[in-house]
């Protein structure tokens, strides 16, 4: 996976993240909101791994021009 994929995956974790956030708005029920949360929870953590996966590989195409 290139620095680019994992960018690219990112983005769409991103739009994931702000779709649940636009349905924890609009719930009004109690245990909705908290399986909602525990989604956006779970999306976050992956958003930051692929950033971690991103700078992991633009890195390392850094280190392979030189």
């Amino acid at each position: 996976m290139t620095a680019e994929d994992s960018l690219q995956r990112a983005e769409s974790l991103l739009d994931r993240l702000e779709a649940a956030r636009a349905r924890l708005e609009a719930t009004e029920e109690p245990e909705a909101a908290l399986e909602i949360l525990g989604e956006l929870s779970e999306i976050a953590r992956e958003v930051e791994a692929e950033i971690q996966r991103a700078k992991r590989e633009a890195e390392a195409e850094s280190d392979a021009e030189r």
